[in-house]
């Protein structure tokens, strides 16, 4: 199983990026998906959730109503894109799939973890 995570960088406060994870190795459509961060000295934290339909989706309230997580099954990706970007925001990104139909917020739900991405909001 393989989870490749693209798409971070620098970018200014305001700014946005949108972050790709493309897994191979599993049955995408049977997998619901999530993403955490890890900021330096800090624990992982949830950041969005998307169930195997997509039906399903979560948001942490610190990235509510500026982050939207979704699903590309044809090509077995997930998508964070992430608007209004805040130098608090700044962590490593991971996605990680769940044989769940909902992984949630829980990261003891999720098998398979990428290796991240990072992501600098500073001026």
């Amino acid at each position: 199983v393989q989870l490749v995570e693209s798409g971070g960088g620098l970018v200014q406060p305001g700014g946005s990026l949108r972050l790709s994870c493309v897994v191979s190795g599993v049955s995408f459509d049977d997998y619901a998906i999530g993403w955490f961060r890890q900021a330096p000295g800090k624990e992982r934290e949830f950041v969005a959730a998307i169930s195997r339909s997509g039906a399903n989706i979560v948001y942490a309230d610190s990235v509510l109503g500026r982050f939207t997580i979704s699903r590309d099954n044809a090509k077995t990706t997930v998508y964070l894109q992430m608007n209004s970007l805040k130098p608090e925001d700044t962590a490593v990104y991971y996605c990680a799939v769940s044989s769940a139909y909902y992984g949630g917020r829980d990261s003891s739900n999720y098998n398979y973890w990428g290796q991240g991405t990072q992501v600098t909001v500073s001026s």
